[in-house]
């Protein structure tokens, strides 16, 4: 049945292709003007645009009402770069992957993959209007081949990346506000994954990397090759920053089989990981040394549910699915069973990926990647079960006005709110 589910799941990612092609992007460092100069924004949503002529930053206002402005794109100094499927290069979820783009509160930095030029780029952040970034210091290498997803600690002042590539494994780095990023000694670690550069997947491809709560631990996720599950990765994080020389494998429950993408189930020392073979897995690591999968949850008539994110406000967490374009909305209990409460259409073969949610004013609101339309839907989520559509955002118009090369392999989505 997994086998099936998969070979679904393979044709329907690749079919959506590239499209919408504007002219090439300029490369030089230059900050292109979307739909003229910023007004007023309580924050900034920010995701790249992966493409081989040259990597930006695209950076949005968020205003008072949770929705946004397109508003500039700014160079990365790197490349991006598709993964493929059969020999196809892909166009949404061209990384197979979430986390290719991340901002640190802590440190008012951002930090993203380059996959083409196997380098990562830092940016710091201005706090009285967060959509002007300043690149710091120069792209780094990231450790290995096909970077595809970065993680800030919790204060900030570390950076680890996932490599997806032939050379695929982690690495981490020093955040300096003045230099940029510096190599953090015993911290390159190899998967030793049977992969390309490009990666193929996404069967068998890296997908995401986060530290735990408590920051003593980095994990990796990694899909599955049918019919052998994926795993998480664990390493221990040292005082000194380093990781333990191996990992940990840590397989779902019975019934896993694609680790996606993990977001942390605050307070329990657990993670709800997206699975594009069934649903959702649960991993309590609350109950051994080495974790523990407590549970897999089917979603009914899910295609490839593969991102996550986490609302303060109502409790629960927000799934989106490439295949079938559904936001789907999950209660954890406190005993860690989940549950669906319930699901909301986006446009059709919208090819809905990444997401983040910000909280603004005492309310969240859902920022969703819609890479094969190339736009963004925002939801309101008002309360448990009452998510609602407030706009559709879309990017290929302003970005042809820009001279921005754009298409569908956008990716990423985190957002910056001002502190108040």
């Amino acid at each position: 049945m997994k086998s099936s589910l998969l070979q679904a799941v393979l044709p329907l990612i690749s079919s959506f292709g590239l499209s919408l092609s504007s002219p090439i992007a300029r490369r030089d460092g230059t900050t292109m003007q979307m739909n003229g100069p910023g007004g007023q924004s309580v924050g900034a949503a920010y995701f790249i645009t992966n493409e081989q002529t040259g990597n930006f930053v695209v950076a949005a206002d968020i205003g008072t009402d949770g929705t946004l402005t397109l508003r500039q794109a700014i160079a990365t100094g790197g490349l991006g770069l598709h993964g493929n499927v059969g020999g196809v290069a892909v166009g949404p979820d061209g990384l197979f992957t979430q986390g290719a783009i991340k901002i640190s509160t802590a440190a008012n930095m951002l930090a993203t993959v380059n996959p083409g030029s196997n380098t990562l780029s830092l940016f710091s952040i201005d706090t009285s209007d967060p959509i002007n970034l300043k690149r710091v210091g120069d792209p780094i290498g990231s450790g290995g081949e096909f970077p595809v997803s970065v993680a800030f600690n919790k204060a900030g002042d570390t950076l680890c990346a996932l490599n997806g590539g032939q050379v695929n494994g982690v690495s981490c780095f020093k955040v300096d506000p003045t230099n940029g990023l510096t190599n953090i000694a015993g911290t390159n670690r190899a998967l030793n994954l049977n992969q390309t550069t490009p990666a193929t997947g996404p069967a068998g491809s890296a997908s995401h990397i986060i530290f735990s709560e408590d920051n003593t631990q980095l994990i990796a996720s990694v899909k599955g090759v049918p019919p052998t599950p994926g795993f998480l990765a664990v390493w221990d994080v040292a005082s000194d920053g380093s990781l333990s020389p191996e990992f940990t494998a840590i397989a779902p429950a019975q019934g896993g089989l694609l680790p996606f993408s993990m977001t942390l189930i605050e307070g329990k020392d657990a993670i709800l990981a997206t699975d594009a073979g069934v649903g959702f897995d649960i991993f309590d690591f609350s109950t051994s040394n080495s974790g523990n999968a407590s549970s897999v949850v089917p979603i009914d008539g899910q295609s490839a549910t593969c991102w996550s994110s986490f609302s303060s406000q109502t409790g629960n967490f927000y799934l989106t699915d490439i295949g079938t374009s559904m936001v789907t909305e999950v209660n954890v209990d406190a005993n860690l069973k989940g549950s669906i409460v319930k699901q909301y259409a986006q446009g059709n073969n919208s090819g809905t990926i990444d997401n983040d949610i910000a909280s603004i004013g005492g309310k969240d609101f859902m920022y969703v990647l819609a890479a094969n339309a190339t736009a963004i839907d925002v939801l309101s989520l008002n309360a448990p079960g009452q998510a609602q559509n407030i706009q559709n955002v879309d990017i290929a118009g302003p970005a042809r006005s820009a001279g921005l090369d754009i298409s569908s392999s956008v990716q990423g989505m985190t957002t910056f709110i001002k502190s108040l």
